[in-house]
């Protein structure tokens, strides 16, 4: 089985977490995840082709914002909330009111 790449909490940029973030797709993503511990690929309230939405969990994992775990045939996306806020403390908050905004 193929492992997918997940950047240890410790490599993770701030600039890669904004540069993630700075698509409206890709914040739509982390906003639904804020509110759910974990969703399946094709769980996500989003019209996007497959390979749209593969393109941006990719950026997103890669960038050390989400983990995705693979079972059988799905995958689960969950956000790294805790492991975000331990290495940016208070980032998750700021991203939450700007949403809002």
């Amino acid at each position: 089985m193929r492992t997918l790449f997940h950047p240890d909490i410790e490599h993770i940029e701030l600039s890669q977490v904004f540069y993630a973030l700075s698509e409206p797709i890709r914040m739509s993503i982390v906003l639904q995840l804020m509110s759910i511990p974990e969703q399946t690929c094709g769980g996500f309230d989003l019209s996007l082709s497959k390979s749209t939405m593969s393109h941006h969990f990719k950026v997103l994992r890669e960038a050390g914002i989400i983990r995705t775990r693979m079972e059988g045939t799905q995958r689960f996306i969950c956000l790294r909330k805790d492991e975000l806020e331990a290495r940016f403390p208070g980032l998750m908050q700021v991203i939450l009111t700007q949403a809002k905004v």
